[in-house]
């Protein structure tokens, strides 16, 4: 078919970066940004001298040279835009979350699957590839079977004003396990604090319980002197560490405990293994790159999204899930509360 003609709507903070990424994209020819920031769209033309721009996306959805849409509007826009554009019969790569409740992203799936158009959800972090290759450690049973994982995101960033901690990057996180783990938690407890702006949490602790008895924590905080991005699988084989600040961004521990065929004392009844630790070479792709090669790829060859509107959903409910434990305080919510 022919290159898919595309158009960027949110060019801002992290919508520019779409736009540099299209702009350079060999398999497509981008054609609109749109933002209602005079300056957002002085910058997208300096990437994207050939493209239109437009503050409203009215001209977006009117046009006729745009095949697929890249949402990247604020958080609180994204439904009701997602929804506007598969209608106009556009394919979409919407940011995450898909959405801020879980009926708005139920809405957003039903109109997408009525479109039959293609639709990702821009959970970057599962087209990284060190998650790539820990996807492939865990199906090829070298790590065992997962006991807990850790997930670290904390930095002293940019303060949001429309959401807290848990929606800003809590996607990353609950999108990592959710494709590593391979099924949704049973229960979610969160606790959060408020200390720059009331009501809107700084730092948000989540815990996740699977019905395989599997755990997961994660940390989330734009309020913290180290910027640290760190996932952590401890398995009954090996143990993994991903950190993506660092140059090694991928250690696999041989370290864990053994039960002896035999023993008749207590103390013999698991024995500390203190193996190697290696670092494999992982080739590095910038993962905005993949995730816009991917989306291409879905539109010209018909490939599966991998992270499709279905996949959205599953991370807005725990989401919804962990908000809820945090407005009762930490108490547990089971999952079946959020329909």
């Amino acid at each position: 078919m022919p290159r898919p003609r595309v158009a960027v709507v949110g060019a801002g903070y992290w919508g520019i970066n779409h736009v540099r990424t299209f702009a350079g994209e060999p398999g497509c020819d981008l054609t609109w940004v749109c933002d209602p920031s005079a300056h957002a769209l002085a910058l997208a033309r300096d990437l994207a001298p050939h493209a239109r721009c437009t503050e409203t996306i009215r001209d977006v959805l009117e046009a006729s040279d745009v095949d697929a849409v890249v949402l990247a509007t604020p958080a609180a826009t994204h439904a009701e835009l997602a929804v506007r554009v598969v209608e106009s019969g556009r394919h979409i790569l919407v940011e995450k979350p898909l959405a801020l409740s879980v009926d708005e992203a139920r809405s957003v799936k039903a109109a997408g699957d009525r479109a039959g158009v293609v639709a990702l959800v821009g959970h970057l972090m599962l087209y990284h590839p060190v998650v790539e290759r820990l996807g492939e450690l865990l199906t090829s049973g070298e790590l065992g079977h997962v006991y807990y994982l850790s997930s670290l995101r904390v930095n002293l960033g940019r303060l949001r004003s429309d959401e807290n901690a848990l929606w800003s990057f809590g996607p990353h996180d609950v999108s990592m396990i959710d494709g590593l783990v391979g099924q949704q938690p049973v229960s979610v407890t969160a606790r959060g604090m408020s200390c720059l702006q009331p009501g809107i949490e700084d730092v948000v602790f989540v815990t996740m319980r699977f019905r395989g008895g599997e755990m997961a924590h994660i940390q989330l905080s734009w309020l913290n002197p180290r910027k640290e991005r760190r996932l952590t699988l401890v398995c009954s084989q090996k143990m993994v560490e991903f950190d993506d600040v660092s140059s090694d961004k991928l250690r696999i521990y041989d370290k864990g405990y053994d039960r002896p065929p035999e023993f008749t004392q207590f103390d013999q009844f698991l024995t500390a293994r203190h193996g190697d630790v290696h670092i494999p070479q992982v080739p590095m792709v910038e993962p905005l790159h993949a995730e816009a090669a991917h989306f291409l790829d879905c539109i010209t060859r018909g490939v599966a999204p991998r992270t499709d509107l279905a996949s959205g959903l599953r991370v807005v409910r725990v989401l919804a899930a962990a908000e809820r434990s945090l407005q009762r305080d930490g108490a547990p919510v089971l999952l079946e509360e959020i329909p």
